[in-house]
């Protein structure tokens, strides 16, 4: 093992798979974006057209209403799933038998498929017979009219619920690890000192936990610019483009307008934009900081 080049002979397999598998699709998919390729023109590649495709995405309104919604979506899922999971860590810390089953529950909503899950919470909000739709009702009765995803707002405002409901339990759990490597001496020294919970909270806990807060925002940020599977099932990307997000839009002009020069180009914008965040991740993981 103390080799010079047995470990880059022992990754040599893994590294075949990524340049296959990775590397490969992302030379090709380059290389498509700078070329004008409809299918139902050709079924090959067609002239070389340099950034046009770049330039046609900037210039696409349609571009940029996903833009805008994928950026709405994401901070919203991302803000709600980082504080219900952290109130849920919170809550779920003290030991208990009640705490205990719970926590071993809290890893199947993300056990659930993004695309069966679409299709759950767009069954919950038929307004005909939803189960949340009918709770609903009931709790808020001036909102009884109100067809949830025929509204632009609360189709992005649910569709973003839904991506909630399966990250919150996965982040509370690693927020309960990390509560957990926390020493008690040090919140007992700070009620010594005549903290109460709300200090204990604001100036001992969330410093503490800001380097998993961190990391666990970039994950989920990563996550939510590529959603995809929940706007097919459970929105269809409507009413009108109200949760197109940049994901399904590529999708759209690539498989369903077969412009696949220009879809191959939008790829690539949200490539760069995930390559970014993953950098951050990368480097939040390592302690290196942002």
């Amino acid at each position: 093992m103390r080799g010079k080049y047995t470990k880059f002979v022992l990754l040599t397999p893994a590294l075949l798979v990524v340049l296959v598998i990775t590397a490969y699709p992302l030379i090709n998919t380059f290389t498509l974006s700078l070329r004008e390729w409809r299918l139902d023109r050709s079924p090959t590649p067609g002239d070389f057209v340099g950034l046009d495709n770049y330039v046609r995405a900037f210039g696409d309104r349609f571009f940029w209403n996903s833009v805008q919604v994928t950026i709405t979506f994401t901070i919203i899922s991302v803000v709600m799933s980082v504080v219900i999971g952290l109130a849920m860590a919170l809550i779920l810390q003290k030991p208990s038998k009640l705490n205990t089953l719970v926590k071993t529950t809290l890893i199947f909503p993300f056990a659930v498929s993004p695309a069966l899950k679409g299709f759950s919470w767009r069954f919950m909000l038929n307004p005909s017979w939803g189960i949340y739709d009918t709770m609903m009702d009931a709790v808020f009765p001036f909102a009884s009219d109100v067809v949830w995803l025929a509204h632009p707002f609360w189709a992005q405002f649910w569709l973003a619920v839904s991506e909630v409901w399966g990250w919150a339990p996965l982040i509370a759990l690693m927020f309960i690890g990390a509560l957990g490597s926390i020493s008690p001496d040090i919140f007992e020294s700070a009620k010594v000192e005549g903290a109460n919970n709300y200090q204990l909270f604001r100036h001992v806990t969330l410093p503490l936990l800001r380097p998993v807060i961190v990391i666990i925002t970039l994950l989920k940020t990563i996550f939510s610019l590529k959603m995809f599977d929940q706007v097919v099932t459970m929105t269809g990307g409507g009413p009108g483009r109200a949760t197109q997000t940049l994901n399904y839009f590529v999708y759209l002009q690539g498989f369903r307008y077969i412009d696949m020069g220009y879809a191959s180009a939008l790829a690539y914008l949200l490539i760069v934009a995930l390559t970014i965040f993953a950098i951050f991740y990368v480097r939040a993981l390592s302690g290196e900081g942002i």
